[in-house]
């Protein structure tokens, strides 16, 4: 199968307005998919779908929803409608605080793990359902560096990301039979309005050498039947900045399924 066929007819990309997600749309558009976009500011997705129009005739459907709501899922399954969707791009969740836990009221963490964990478990949960009965389609999880540890400034966020690092090698294990692709994409510092935004605030430059939204993009839909993770800037036997190489983590999940497996049975 083409990427289309195998990943189509649709996609939905929640946090679709700008950076990382804006970059995952028009890639998606150039190879012939659509998407349903997601966020909660209107005019930005309305612009990039006129943009995407213009650049390859592929019409998009955008629709705010605030994915820190508890009722996201029910929302976005509307957006949807009667659209079967064959790949989930999941880049919600990027901290916009650089914060200390304390110094901020708990909603804010709140929401952060809201946005970046239960929406993500509910979208996942709905969505890959269908496409395991298919027998293809593919889930892409957009994770940070940060899912290796915690620190300073980071205690909720890179929590939330070490979630979505383990949830997506353990739904990769068991979708990949079914024939669904799941793809942990583990970025570094990337060029989005987003950091400069933060950035900016704190009175800090922009850092050299950062990646740029078009070459992740471009790079986690190349990666993605290749899951469970790919660590940005690496070669898949490189360790880095992770704890282990991407190829390391893809047998020790396949090592702790097998055994998970002679447990609960292979059903």
């Amino acid at each position: 199968m083409d990427f289309a066929q195998r990943y189509g007819p649709w996609a939905l990309i929640a946090g679709a307005s700008e950076g990382t997600g804006r970059a995952f749309a028009r890639r998606l558009a150039s190879r012939g998919l659509p998407s349903v976009l997601l966020a909660r500011r209107r005019e930005p997705l309305q612009a990039l779908v006129a943009e995407i129009r213009a650049e390859s005739g592929v019409e998009c459907v955008a629709a705010t929803v605030d994915l820190a709501a508890p009722d996201a899922l029910a929302h976005i399954v509307a957006a949807v409608g009667g659209r079967q969707i064959g790949l989930f791009v999941s880049n919600a969740g990027a901290d916009p605080h650089g914060a200390r836990f304390l110094d901020l009221d708990a909603q804010a963490w709140l929401d952060l793990a809201q946005r970046s964990v239960m929406t993500t478990l509910h979208c996942c949960h709905h969505f890959a359902g269908p496409m395991r009965a298919r027998g293809r389609g593919g889930v892409l999880l957009v994770n940070s560096g940060a899912c290796y540890g915690g620190a300073s400034f980071m205690a909720a966020y890179s929590a939330t990301r070490a979630f979505t690092l383990a949830f997506g090698e353990g739904l990769w294990a068991e979708l990949k039979p079914h024939g669904v692709d799941v793809l942990n994409l583990v970025l570094g510092r990337t060029d989005t309005p987003a950091l400069r935004k933060l950035l900016a605030e704190k009175g800090l430059p922009v850092p050299e050498g950062i990646a740029s939204p078009d070459d992740v993009a471009e790079l986690g839909l190349e990666r993605l039947p290749h899951g469970p993770v790919q660590n940005w800037g690496l070669a898949d036997d490189a360790v880095g900045y992770a704890i282990s190489s991407a190829a390391q983590r893809r047998e020790r999940v396949l090592m702790i399924d097998k055994a998970s497996r002679a447990v609960f049975g292979d059903s």
